[in-house]
């Protein structure tokens, strides 16, 4: 799908300023509320935007924990473990993957024994062979989005 200049701006609105009305980002773009609710529609119908739930952070819900747990099926299992993954809160994200493992979980918990626990809980799941887990220590680059909207948009006035 073809993003524009206009669309590159909208975007970066859109992640800079969540929380503003319709109205406001097109006063702050310059174009009609009706052009600029066309373009959002189109974004959303595209895929481009997925969602506009508030980010929210599993440090403050009292998860600060994060791991990522690399998940090894029996063959022939996969949907079934990836529905059983879902079913667990503390998984916040699964992949399938190549390389190392079948699936890619991203886990949060309270502390190392909770994180302990759902590993446990992962392990007995019928079709689960091994898991290999990683805990991370701090966050370098924060989930982003604007860099590559903004390279995708120059490419775009080219």
């Amino acid at each position: 799908m073809a993003v524009d200049e206009l669309d590159t701006r909208i975007l970066r609105l859109l992640l800079e300023q969540p929380r503003t009305s319709v109205r406001e980002y097109a006063r702050i773009l310059g174009v009609a509320r009706g052009t600029l609710q066309a373009r959002l529609d189109r974004l959303e119908r595209d895929g481009v935007i997925t969602g506009t739930a508030p980010a929210l952070s599993p440090a403050a819900l009292g998860h600060p924990v994060l791991a990522f747990v690399h998940i090894e099926v029996t063959q022939g299992h996969l949907d079934e473990v990836g529905d059983a993954l879902a079913a667990v809160p503390e998984i916040v994200e699964a992949f399938s993957i190549t390389g190392g493992g079948d699936l890619l979980a991203r886990v949060v918990a309270r502390d190392n024994a909770h994180l302990e626990d759902v590993v446990q809980k992962l392990i007995s799941m019928p079709g689960v062979v091994r898991t290999r887990t990683e805990v991370a220590l701090r966050e370098r680059v924060p989930h982003r989005l604007l860099p590559l909207v903004e390279s995708i948009g120059r490419s775009t006035r080219r």
